[in-house]
């Protein structure tokens, strides 16, 4: 009987010692593998960057391309000035899990965080790592805390850009000329839901915001700094050299082709001082992969064509074409 005790024991510390690896390789993993499946490797990695100058932190309005929200900005140079609408204007914070914010981001991290330590150390949601069960709390704990933190980042989001920053962003301006509705020209179309704006947008410059699209795309997928600092603002290609240098580093490289425009819509143009403004709806499709550096295969993304919606904004300066002054992302 002593011998099949003993033996008993040790097979359950051995169980303990594997169930609490995996708990510790979760606890580290977790964070980073939600940080990738919410990024994308095409230009901007799938975060907002950027700058809209003094409505940098102003939601733009939604339209029929994009109704839903444009996410706040994770990498910005401009800095919250005092005449800026007060309930849109705080400055944009990652947390764990996205941009609900540090208070969030923390409070996710925290419940998670103490119930994989609890876990390890004999508590936690259903109890140590003695058996199947404990396996099965965490599983369950992870999901719940994932409910939690999106209903909370969705809260958040309403609460910070509610629908009175909509129109406090054009508060002041006057009425200005009626915005050139067209269908039928490359993939924008505008109706009932183009704004007045301040600034009127011309044919030709959705034209141009069409034609930057793709040329930007394939100066990224090109790795061209060069071709890149005539498209964007250098705020922008700034942001697209860091990604270029993570990609190096990796070994890897991210080619984007058949980019084409399926809808487009204006969110809001207007003018600052001697630049002018214009925040667009894009929604377009894209081969987006990213292959090794040296053989040439594919490590992630696909083939087959994607879609994606987001909110570009372009800024013009007198005597030069449109550049790229941001990118968004939206909810």
């Amino acid at each position: 009987m002593p011998g099949i005790w003993e033996t008993h024991m040790n097979f359950s510390l051995r169980s303990r010692t594997l169930f609490k690896t995996l708990a510790v390789v979760l606890a580290l993993a977790l964070p980073t593998a939600l940080a990738i499946s919410s990024a994308d490797a095409r230009v901007g990695g799938g975060m907002s960057s950027g700058s809209r100058g003094s409505r940098t932190y102003s939601a733009p309005p939604s339209t029929s391309t994009a109704p839903g929200s444009a996410s706040q900005f994770n990498r910005t140079y401009t800095q919250p000035g005092a005449g800026m609408n007060s309930a849109a204007s705080a400055p944009a914070r990652g947390g764990l899990f996205g941009r609900a914010g540090g208070f969030m981001g923390g409070l996710a991290a925290g419940f998670l965080g103490a119930g994989l330590l609890g876990m390890l150390f004999g508590g936690g949601l259903f109890g140590g790592l003695g058996g199947l069960s404990s396996i099965l709390g965490l599983i369950i704990q992870i999901a719940l805390v994932v409910l939690v933190v999106r209903l909370a980042m969705s809260w958040w989001q309403r609460r910070h850009t509610p629908q009175a920053a909509y129109a406090n962003a054009n508060a002041g301006t006057g009425p200005g000329p009626q915005v050139n509705q067209r269908s039928g020209l490359g993939g924008f179309g505008f109706g009932a839901n183009a704004n007045n704006a301040p600034l009127e947008i011309k044919p030709d410059d959705y034209e141009a915001f069409e034609r930057l699209l793709g040329d930007i795309q394939t100066a990224w997928s090109n790795e061209d700094v060069a071709k890149l600092h005539t498209l964007a603002t250098p705020e922008m290609v700034s942001y697209f050299e860091q990604d270029l240098g993570q990609n190096r580093a990796r070994g890897v490289v991210n080619k984007v082709t058949n980019v084409k425009l399926l809808q487009g819509d204006l969110a809001e143009a207007w003018r600052e001082g001697e630049t002018d403004y214009a925040t667009v709806a894009l929604r377009f499709t894209l081969t987006d992969k990213t292959l090794d550096r040296n053989s040439g295969t594919v490590v992630a993304g696909s083939e087959q064509p994607g879609e994606a919606t987001e909110v570009w904004t372009f800024a013009r300066r007198p005597g030069s074409g449109w550049e790229l002054s941001a990118i968004q992302q939206t909810n």
